[in-house]
């Protein structure tokens, strides 16, 4: 058999197997023909048949420290030689390690770290802290906004995901955050913005009750939802509304903790410290699953002679952790914070402003770090977006062909709604970025072919 038959047949039986027997997130199943991938390293993966692709969606915005990175495989396998696994009631060096870490990059006042298996049973159990510790249920989140799968999660998700998962845990309320581009306030810039959307949050606690609300839940900057850079003073008016009606904050950093904006957690930037952070992904890049709960002091010491009433047959798995303390050992030798805040501002942020004036598709951009959003609109004027909102089907075809001509330029691009976001690992080089950019350049073409031909339909109806 020659090499292109054996390359072939090993995708072949790649894509047998999960067709018939992979059943797949948030996908109809008889509608998907996921990609079988061979290969990685940094940041591009390929395909059975040679094809390379930019990963600028770092897969599911995890993988900051990019594919097959040699310091976190080595790390496994020195673990797995040592110790594979221990239940989490027993101490281990490596767990014990990897949360002394976490909580000296959060800060004061911050000494513990519940360890969990990802993002959403991190929120799960944060919120669970902070009713227990309030003795009060009601907890407050965003519309726009992406908080996991399990059921409080999902019940605190905002975004049209919840709509089928409902009737959702009915102690949830959701509010506007701010989101200047698209404004719910009618706000003029960004301060007026972030004060009104304050105002809408207190009116919202003084209505539902103070005494009822345990928790505001908000990711610090809004992920799939649009990477919402929250405006100046918006995080600290959180924090004081939670200090003023005795709230707990809970800050999700799920997605932009652990260097996607050149932090090591983004309230760091805002001068703001929640009571609980969630976090997961960037940890150790999904190496190993692995999540955890950073637990304020006042928090944590509730707990002192209290049970907490939870638990994971897999907390801080000491393969997962091994992966998370290589994690911090790479970003402190290799410079990786200041390394994304100088391709964001120095490339990222000029290239995107860029295309502002070459492509008018393109609505608005905004970013921080290697974490940046691409608004696509059919027209700048009205900033109707280039597919409606939640589009499926044909409504999201001019999005779709987008994706399609990115792919075909080779980089994997992240597309949400009538967005594009830019998010490589965090390893990439300067030259793989740009190089990245103007595939996307080249794809835009794909959003503004479609914004002008509606803009020729609407002139002749």
């Amino acid at each position: 058999m020659t090499a292109m038959g054996t390359t072939s047949g090993a995708e072949a039986r790649v894509r047998a197997d999960d067709r018939a027997h992979v059943f797949h997130s948030w996908s109809a199943q008889a509608h998907i023909d996921p990609l079988p991938v061979a290969g990685g390293s940094g940041a591009q993966f390929w395909d059975y048949a040679g094809n390379r692709y930019l990963d600028f969606s770092s897969q599911l915005v995890n993988l900051n420290l990019g594919h097959q990175h040699p310091d976190l495989i080595a790390a496994i396998q020195r673990q797995a030689g040592s110790l594979a696994t221990i239940q989490p009631s027993m101490a281990n060096d490596v767990r014990g390690e990897l949360a002394r870490l976490v909580v000296g990059v959060a800060g004061e006042p911050f000494s513990k770290v519940f360890f969990t298996n990802g993002g959403a049973d991190a929120i799960e159990n944060a919120v669970r802290m902070a009713r227990l510790v309030t003795g009060k249920r009601k907890v407050l989140a965003a519309y726009r906004s992406y908080h996991g799968n399990t059921s409080t999660a999902i019940s605190l998700t905002g975004d049209p995901r919840r709509w089928a998962n409902e009737p959702a845990d009915p102690s949830v309320v959701h509010f506007f955050g701010p989101y200047a581009y698209r404004s719910a306030f009618h706000a003029r810039d960004e301060a007026e913005e972030g004060a009104r959307a304050l105002e809408h949050l207190e009116q919202t606690i003084i209505l539902e009750g103070a005494s009822t609300i345990g928790a505001i839940v908000l990711e610090t900057i809004v992920g799939t939802n649009g990477v919402l850079i929250p405006p100046p003073g918006y995080l600290a008016g959180i924090r004081s509304l939670c200090d003023k009606y005795n709230i707990v904050f809970i800050a999700d950093e799920v997605m932009v903790g652990f260097g996607r904006v050149g932090e090591w957690f983004a309230f760091q930037a805002h001068n703001v410290v929640p009571d609980l952070i969630t976090f997961a992904k960037g940890i150790n890049s999904g190496y190993v699953p692995l999540g955890g709960v950073v637990i304020s002091d006042r928090i944590a010491s509730a707990f002192d002679d209290r049970v907490f009433p939870g638990g994971l047959t897999y907390s801080g798995h000491p393969l997962a952790c091994a992966v998370g303390v290589a994690t911090f050992e790479v970003f402190e030798r290799d410079g990786i914070l200041a390394h994304v805040r100088d391709l964001g501002e120095r490339v990222i942020r000029p290239t995107l402003e860029g295309w502002l004036d070459t492509h008018p598709s393109v609505g608005e951009v905004r970013g921080s770090g290697l974490f940046w959003a691409v608004e696509l609109v059919r027209d700048r004027a009205t900033r109707e977006p280039l597919v409606p909102y939640n589009a499926v089907g044909a409504d999201a075809a001019p999005m779709a062909a987008f994706a399609a001509a990115a792919k075909q330029g080779g980089v994997w691009p992240f597309t949400h709604f009538n967005r594009m976001h830019v998010a490589p690992p965090l390893v990439i080089t300067e030259d793989e970025l740009r190089r990245g950019l103007e595939v996307l350049d080249k794809a835009l073409d794909v959003g503004d072919g479609a914004a002008s031909a509606a803009a020729d339909l609407g002139s002749q109806s």
